[in-house]
């Protein structure tokens, strides 16, 4: 069965097909390692690991590169402000080098609790310095660059398709633009290379053929996933904050100097709302993967939320339909345990599956079809196999679930066991009471064929 995919840069939902047959390069822009990731930051990184496990469900082999940016994205995407490495530097009184290792970790621990599979290849920035001057040098070469007091920039005017990803209306951009010296030329401009402030020494830069200083944000990306996936490969991933300008520049850099767009497809996930505004760390609207743990939530809870929501749709957050999903996964885990042992998966629910995930990732008619699996009038370890089947892309850790241990009273352990001698001298009226005291002690009975066992009733 054919995937089908949404392609940002053709605005269309278009059939997959990898360049290389059965393999597929997947290149996810990673995080700013300046703090922690807030869960709208996860909220990427969750659709790209549903991604990743329908490629793999599908067949492929995906080759998965995740960069880590530890240095050169300031603190405004217009290529002004301050390097956030070097602010959050003072704000945690770590070195920026420490703080790169501890928020990468932090990072990276988060993935783990969301059980989102790790790349193949974690990329630091900071590693790959020479490969990025020698990107630079190249355009510089070829004439698509010019030089001001602070930097190198990228001459935007030279690009033929400049702003495509984004429909940008370039014209009406550059209208509005003035022209300061020192400072780029044109508003989409981008830099480069950022040179050190003459006065102070930064605690991370370079050398480099135009002076000292280190390389700006959009760079590091073309030069990354080039070498490790090639100059043209299958996916690049990212928010859709991404769109009208980290990912611009990107395609037109290296439209510039390796005359491709990058990638074949180009696809982002929105974002999360809290109280109808976008969540950042900038703005103060931060709710932290830990947050969630601290308020007694399985982490999984908020993965199966995000699954409720198509990745190119924004999603709400709020503390009640946390709660409706807890419910919710905690009916699909309970049912998946006393299902017992699996068989094989019922092929109708396969096919139906398999038609939403690989319809541009339709989670959510595909978290539906859960439901109906509960409600189906099949075997309860085809249901269980079934059930497994999909967890293969939910990432739901379903069969490794299993119920708190009940502390049950003496008392009702003992009323349990007078029932039974009453059912077994067919003392129907006597077992009846003693099943009601034990409802009204907040337990409740459950027959199975191995034997009755107390479980809680709320």
């Amino acid at each position: 069965m054919p995937v089908s995919l949404f392609d940002t840069y053709t605005r269309q939902v278009r059939e997959f097909e990898p360049l290389s047959k059965g393999e597929v390069g997947l290149y996810a822009c990673g995080p700013t390692v300046y703090d922690y990731a807030h869960i709208g930051n996860l909220r990427t990184y969750l659709f790209e690991d549903f991604l990743r496990r329908t490629l793999e469900y599908n067949g492929y082999k995906v080759n998965h590169v995740i960069n880590i940016t530890d240095v050169g994205h300031l603190t405004s995407d217009a290529d002004t402000g301050e390097d956030k490495m070097e602010k959050g530097s003072r704000r945690t009184g770590m070195t920026a080098w420490e703080m790169a290792d501890f928020y990468t970790a932090a990072f990276q621990d988060d993935l783990q609790t969301l059980n989102i599979l790790a790349p193949h290849t974690w990329c630091r920035a900071t590693d790959h310095i020479p490969e990025q001057i020698a990107f630079i040098e190249d355009l510089v070469q070829r004439g698509f660059t010019y030089t001001t007091s602070d930097g190198i920039y990228f001459d935007s005017r030279r690009s033929n398709n400049y702003g495509r990803l984004a429909r940008l209306d370039v014209n009406g951009l550059r209208a509005g633009a003035r022209v300061d010296p020192g400072e780029r030329r044109f508003v989409t401009d981008f830099a480069l290379w950022k040179f050190s402030p003459p006065d102070e020494q930064r605690q991370m830069e370079w050398d480099s053929p135009w002076g000292i200083g280190f390389p700006g944000w959009h760079i590091e990306c073309s030069v990354i996933s080039s070498k490790y996936l090639g100059d043209f490969f299958d996916i690049h991933c990212g928010g859709e904050d991404h769109i009208p300008i980290h990912h611009t520049n990107e395609i037109a850099q290296t439209e510039a100097s390796k005359g491709t767009t990058l990638a074949n497809f180009w696809m982002h996930g929105y974002f999360l709302q809290l109280d109808n505004m976008k969540m950042a760390k900038s703005a103060g609207q931060m709710v932290r993967l830990q947050s969630l743990l601290d308020a007694n939530y399985d982490p999984l809870v908020y993965r199966y939320l995000c699954l409720t929501a198509h990745y190119r749709t924004q999603l709400s957050f709020g503390w009640d339909s946390l709660e409706a999903c807890g419910v919710a996964l905690g009916r699909l885990q309970k049912s998946c345990y006393e299902w017992g042992e699996p068989s094989e998966p019922d092929a109708d629910f396969v096919t139906r599956f398999e038609d939403h995930i690989n319809n541009d990732l339709n989670m959510p008619r595909a978290l539906a079809l859960t439901h109906d699996l509960r409600r189906a009038d099949i075997p309860d370890a085809n249901k269980k196999a079934t059930l497994l089947h999909f967890d293969r892309v939910f990432g739901l850790r379903l069969d490794e679930w299993r119920p708190d241990r009940l502390v049950v009273p003496e008392e009702v352990e003992r009323w349990l066991q007078q029932r039974e001698s009453a059912r077994s001298e067919k003392d129907w009226q006597q077992a009846d009471l003693l099943r009601d005291k034990i409802l009204a002690a907040g337990y409740q009975v459950e027959d199975r064929p191995e034997g009755p066992r107390v479980v809680s009733s709320e």
